[in-house]
This record gives structure tokens, sequence and C-alpha cells, in this order.
């Protein structure tokens, strides 16, 4: 069958993924469009066709999907009852809405791995505050919201008895401390036909106070033992879901040198967005050969590299203003990308810096120096 640049892919959500899949789109000649709450969605500039829209409400997904040949997503929090709807009436959906239902609440993605044999944390589910009060466990011990966090949010670790007063009082799940070693992910692409390939190991460092990722590096510092490790898990996790399109994996290696899964998010991720400089393949460009059925890239590493969250400082609210581009720029191996939103928060992703290097302590040093040298203010505190 000939390839069509008529295609049209819809995107629920229009933030930084889904900025980042329009531009690996552009390659291809695929018309998207894209739906986001926010009428300033990073998009919206770029987009074939944007809609201020409400990609919770049934009505509105149901009726965006209508003109599309495939839909995807670039945030689980949609509306999975309009996206099943669509499915019955025979436009292609992924990750497949029976596949969101099993990954959007930690809850029941918890019990999936149980139930697939996939290794993870002990945990135990609770239904409010009260049951984590009465719980049988004792702190410290990791509290995950079921549904609804991002970024961060809807985690939280427990340390003391006293701690529990700040506990989520919606449904959540208590998660066993892991004394870890070090913080790893794989993102791994899965097509229709079958096809599966995963992206190189990546070691993430967390911000000791957004609890989101901060910087990785790409390969992890692990034996290639350990690494065909994750890459089999990531593969086996991806085979038991079924999924169509990317899963990035997160996961724990433990003291042991054990494999534990943490969680799962089925569609381009954080962890992953190194790939578009350092990759002969980048996440995005893999999303898109996925859902549409095409071969799979090469994943291949072309140069070791790491990436940098570009955060919002803290104290300041209000339009963006980037101090130490100049300087940054000024550096061989150093590609800053910006995100588009108007506005910075503290600790809100603004951006990523992806660094290329092949020494790995000058690539350490190199991170250090971008962490340093670009700050997102605003003239209003």
């Amino acid at each position: 069958m000939a390839y069509s640049s008529e295609i049209k892919i819809g995107i629920l959500g229009g933030g930084q993924l889904g900025r980042m899949l329009i531009q690996s789109a552009i390659d291809f000649d695929i018309k998207i469009k894209t739906i986001d709450p926010d009428e300033n969605a990073p998009c919206k500039a770029i987009s074939h066709s944007f809609e201020h829209g409400d990609f919770k409400d049934y009505e509105t997904v149901l009726r965006f999907g209508q003109d599309c040949d495939i839909i995807t997503i670039e945030i689980e929090n949609v509306n999975l009852e309009a996206l099943e709807a669509l499915e019955k009436q025979g436009k292609k959906v992924f990750p497949q809405p029976a596949i969101l239902r099993k990954i959007k609440d930690k809850r029941i993605q918890k019990q999936f791995f149980i139930d697939n044999n996939l290794p993870t944390a002990k945990f135990l589910l609770t239904d409010n505050q009260e049951a984590i009060r009465n719980a049988s466990w004792q702190p410290p011990y990791v509290n995950k919201l079921g549904e609804g966090g991002y970024d961060g949010k809807g985690v939280q670790i427990i340390k003391t008895k006293a701690d529990i007063d700040k506990a989520f009082v919606e449904p959540s799940l208590l998660e066993e401390l892991i004394d870890f070693e070090k913080e790893l992910a794989v993102v791994v692409a899965r097509s229709e036909s079958g096809e599966v390939k995963c992206f190189p190991v990546v070691e993430m460092v967390f911000h000791p106070e957004a609890n989101l990722v901060e910087y990785l590096f790409s390969p992890a510092n692990i034996s290639e033992e350990t690494a065909k490790k994750a890459f089999d898990l990531a593969e086996k996790t991806a085979e038991c879901f079924g999924i169509v399109g990317l899963l990035a994996v997160e996961m724990f290696l433990t003291k042991d040198g054990d494999i534990l899964i943490n969680e799962v998010a089925p569609r381009p991720h954080n962890s992953g967005h190194h790939t578009i400089k350092a990759n002969l393949v980048s996440q995005f460009e893999q999303h898109l050969r996925a859902i549409m059925n095409l071969p799979l890239g090469d994943t291949a590493q072309v140069d070791p590299a790491a990436m940098v969250n570009i955060l919002g400082a803290e104290g300041y609210t209000g339009p963006a203003s980037y101090e130490g581009m100049e300087s940054l720029l000024s550096e061989p191996g150093v590609h800053p990308f910006l995100y588009g939103k108007a506005i910075t928060k503290p600790f809100r992703k603004m951006g990523h810096v992806t660094v290329i290097e092949k020494d790995f302590d000058k690539l350490k040093e190199k991170v250090n120096f971008v962490k340093k040298s670009l700050i997102v203010k605003s003239n209003q505190a």
C-alpha cells in the first residue's frame, strides 16, 4: 500500500510532547490537529489545526476525532469513553483505550504488574487518608495518588506517622520505599504489526523538591548484563500490554542488582527527549512510525548524551525570560529546546537542553554548566 501524506492524526493535548510530535510529523508531511484547554498551548502556533477545548469532555473528544485517521495522546487524563466510541467507529486509537484504562490509574497499573509477573515494589491499595492511618504498614513509604498525578505531583514520601496528616485523601497506594542504586528508564516502541524496539537505557536523577527528572545520562552507566535485564523487562511489559506506540518504563536498579518497574507512561516521555539530537531516530518519530504501522527506526545512539530539564525558578511566576542563553549557546554540543510556554511558574517544565559529548566526565561538567547557566525568571515575583 502506497504511503500517503494525506493522513490526519489528532493529538489529545497541546503541550510540549505534542509540539515535539508535530515537529517530527513535519518531516513526514503529516497533517496534525491538536486540542487543549489552554488557549495558548505550545501546540497552537504549529498545529495544522488547533482546537481550544476540554479533552476530558465526551462530546468534545468524540467530535474532535471524527475527521482523524488516527487519534493519539500526549497526556493520559483524557475521556476514555469517547476514545472507545471512536475505536468502535473504526478509528485507529493508539495507545488503545483499554490499555489507557490499565495505566491511567496507578492502582490498576500496579496490580497489572503483579498479574503479569512483572517485578515491582510491594504495595498496598488505600481508599482514603483514614485507611492509610489504619494500615498495617508503618512509615517510611511512598504515597502515590491513583489518578491525576503528573510531573512529580501526586507522589510523596511519608517518613513518619506525623506525615500521615498530609497523605492523599483520594484513592491512592502505599509503596515500599526502595533503597535503589539507580533510577533507570527504557522507552520501547511497539508497532501495530508487533515490531518492537528499545532505546538505550537512561539513568535519571530527580530534583529533590519537585520530584521530577532534573537531568539524565544516556546511555546509563551500567553493565551490559544490567542493560539486557532492563531491555528484556521493557519489551516484556510492552508485549503484556499489547500497546501500539511508545511505552516509557521507569525502573529501579536495586543494590542487589535486581530490576523493578516503578511505573509506566504510554506516550513520549521526558526520559526520551535527548533522542531528538542523540539518536538516529527520535522517540517522537518512532511513536509516529509505530501508530502508522511503518517500519520502526534505528534507535542507535550517535554519541553519549545528557538531558537537562529547564524548570521555572523558585519565586517567579509570570511572563518568562531566559537568563544565560548566550552563554549556553557558546558551549559546543549544547542544544536548547524551548516549549513555547509564555508563563513561567516554580518548577514548571519550560524546555530542555540536550548535551552531546563523547567523554563522560566532560558530559557531567557540561550538565553542571547548563544547570548553573540557564535560569528561567520573570519580571513578576
